[in-house]
């Protein structure tokens, strides 16, 4: 049976790898390097690969799932298939700030004393001592006054103006049960062990380098095996789907940073897979960075005509340009950001202040 399409429609795109749903599959991706899969219920994602990196002292352990019981629980049962448990676990590798990669790790440095390695920039959207615990995490009765919400439901307004869009409502009702049932586990990860670009660490018994890459957050690490040529991108290098590049950034431009992340990864030599953090490995770094590459230049283009087109305007009326109408929110908002403060500071935009949003033109 043919799975081409009919004569004169386009064909179908390829699903999303990223979109799948998590298994309980344990894959070795190279010797000592272990791919597993942790459940996450986002927009877009289906799953989050958690990698085990064995040596001589047991595991670590690379982005260790969302902060919730259900996330944690399918991480000791991967752990088991693969022969370990949560006490075996020596360090949790943070790639970087984002919930869905760091939640499970200060549960393992509690109920193991791992480690917490991350970049040394690693600094998560809220303070962290709004919602620090203490390291023996104390019951909720210990702690007494009121459960915490997830610091995410915090924010109220977006820097360019607009009031944040609040979740929905399914999804509000599962973070808020967490939360009151046991507010710890939205406890900020604080990392025991930072590294900086260029450093060399010892995992799985090879050496990895080290690669800041700042884009789709300002903490951002990869790490490189020359030895096996065995590339963990977390978020940054996506197989299928392209890395959401926030506006929320105390840096002017976000997406030239992203650029510059970009250009370096596609230029390391002796990459044989590229493990990344949702979808499955693949070989191609230089033609997918490339390829993440234009899709961005494209959107640029897309904003630029817009400009002709809608002369000054809000960041939700270029949002509407530049995305479907199903994905209009926060994250399109943004993304959306990013992209017109790229442009101004390339001074084909100016911006401007009207009734208490930021708004772009033309320069």
């Amino acid at each position: 049976m043919s799975d081409a399409a009919p004569q004169g429609q386009p064909a179908p795109r390829p699903p999303r790898q990223e979109r799948e749903p998590a298994d309980s599959e344990i894959t070795e991706i190279a010797p000592g390097v272990l791919r597993s899969k942790l459940p996450v219920h986002l927009p877009g994602i289906g799953h989050v690969n958690c990698y085990l990196l064995e040596d001589e002292r047991g595991v670590a352990v690379v982005d260790p799932g969302l902060p919730s019981p259900a996330s944690f629980a399918a991480l000791e049962q991967r752990l088991g298939a693969a022969g370990y448990s949560v006490e075996n676990v020596h360090t949790a590798v943070i790639t970087h700030s984002h919930f869905d990669h760091f939640g499970g790790a200060e549960r393992l440095r509690a109920l193991a004393g791992a480690e917490i390695l991350t970049h040394e920039s690693f600094r998560p959207i809220w303070e962290s001592t709004e919602i620090a615990e203490p390291p023996e995490l104390p019951t909720a009765e210990e702690e007494g006054g009121d459960a915490q919400r997830p610091p995410w439901l915090l924010l109220q307004k977006n820097p360019w103006g607009t009031e944040r869009e609040p979740l929905p409502p399914e999804e509000l009702r599962t973070w808020q049960a967490i939360a009151e049932a046991d507010p710890r586990w939205f406890a900020a990860p604080r990392p025991t062990r930072t590294v900086e670009d260029a450093q060399v660490i010892r995992l799985a018994r090879r050496d990895w380098l080290c690669f800041h890459t700042p884009g789709h957050t300002e903490d951002h690490l990869c790490l490189f095996d020359p030895a096996e040529g065995v590339l963990l991108s977390g978020d940054h290098i996506l197989p299928t789907i392209t890395p959401h590049i926030s506006g929320l950034s105390r840096y002017p431009d976000p997406l030239d940073r992203f650029f510059e992340s970009l250009r370096r990864m596609g230029a390391i030599e002796g990459v044989k897979v590229v493990l990344p953090a949702h979808g499955h490995p693949f070989e191609d770094l230089s033609g997918r960075a490339e390829s993440i590459r234009r899709h961005h230049e494209h959107r640029l283009d897309v904003i630029r005509r817009a400009a002709g087109e809608l002369g000054t305007a809000t960041v939700p009326e270029y949002m509407k340009r530049l995305f479907a109408e199903r994905s209009w929110g926060n994250m399109a908002e943004s993304e959306t950001f990013a992209h017109l403060e790229h442009l101004r500071v390339l001074g084909d935009l100016t911006a401007a202040q009207r009734d208490g949003q930021t708004v772009f033109s033309e320069a």
